[in-house]
């Protein structure tokens, strides 16, 4: 059998393919070896994941966020306890992406969820990159940055009288201490401020939220995807719920700057499939 992932810091998709050729699907919580040990992945795959495995595992292919430079042997680690004798791939997210959404075909991939990446793919390897900085210091239109823009909007008096009416009949708990606690004491950050991206969604046709959208759009597409050269003859591809729920919004922001947007998907695992079983 073959196993192949799509791992994000909220959810992890997976593929089986058994020694018939068929293919069935799973999904657990995500995991992310930036915040997490390979003992701790290593038990939540015990408990969600080894019990959806019918046959042996010969491959896994595992695509995941935090899974670049030193968080690949975590997650390596983590998947060779629970596969013992299986040949491990970890690779990032991004290249992830970027095969699943953009198969074996040159151009710029770029990732809208929980977070947020960019890199120009040459059909087969990402090889170019501007650097994302994480949740605090980067994730520009992401589900995360989303969510952190809006609240802290709310905490400041910053949002029109109606949205504010809104947002507080919405979230009647949250205050100050409850927002700090979550930013700076409780685990995953990223993934308490992107459950606040909804909200947005759910208002993008009211000017001021529509603009907040827009604006992180803008900005993720001018300090990532323009900064690649061939952003001017290359389509670029998104994958990710934010870039999926929110394309009319993101098509206009890329239109605006002279940016062609070929492919949004919600997720890659679809053509990560294709990908391995071509």
């Amino acid at each position: 059998m073959i196993l192949i992932a799509d791992s994000g810091s909220t959810k992890t998709d997976w593929r089986f393919i058994d020694s018939q050729n068929h293919v069935s699907q799973g999904r657990t919580a995500g995991f992310n070896p930036f915040f997490q040990t390979s003992q701790a992945i290593y038990e939540q795959m015990c408990a969600s994941l080894l019990p959806l495995i019918k046959e042996r595992v010969s491959h896994v292919y595992f695509y995941g966020a935090g899974c670049a430079g030193a968080g690949s042997a975590v997650m390596r680690d983590a998947l060779n306890q629970a596969f013992e004798g299986a040949q491990i791939e970890v690779e990032s997210d991004m290249l992830g992406a970027a095969r699943g959404a953009c198969g074996r075909t040159a151009g710029i991939a770029c990732i809208l969820g929980t977070g947020a990446n960019n890199g120009l793919y040459d059909g087969s390897n990402v090889v170019a990159n501007v650097p994302s900085l994480g949740f605090w210091l980067g994730d520009e239109g992401s589900g995360g940055y989303l969510g952190k823009t809006l609240v802290v909007s709310y905490l400041h008096r910053e949002l029109p009288t109606d949205l504010m009416t809104a947002f507080e009949k919405r979230f009647s708990a949250i205050d100050r201490t409850e927002v700090l606690e979550n930013a700076y004491q409780k685990p995953f950050p990223n993934r308490y401020f992107a459950s606040f991206s909804k909200f947005l969604f759910d208002h993008r046709s009211h000017p001021f939220a529509y603009q907040m959208i827009y604006d992180a759009f803008a900005v993720f597409l001018e300090k990532y995807v323009c900064k690649h050269p061939q952003h001017e003859t290359l389509p670029v591809s998104f994958v990710g719920s934010v870039a999926f729920y929110y394309s009319d919004i993101l098509r206009q922001a890329a239109a605006d700057q002279g940016v062609s947007v070929k492919n949004i998907l919600e997720a890659p695992i679809a053509g990560l499939t294709l990908y391995h079983q071509g």
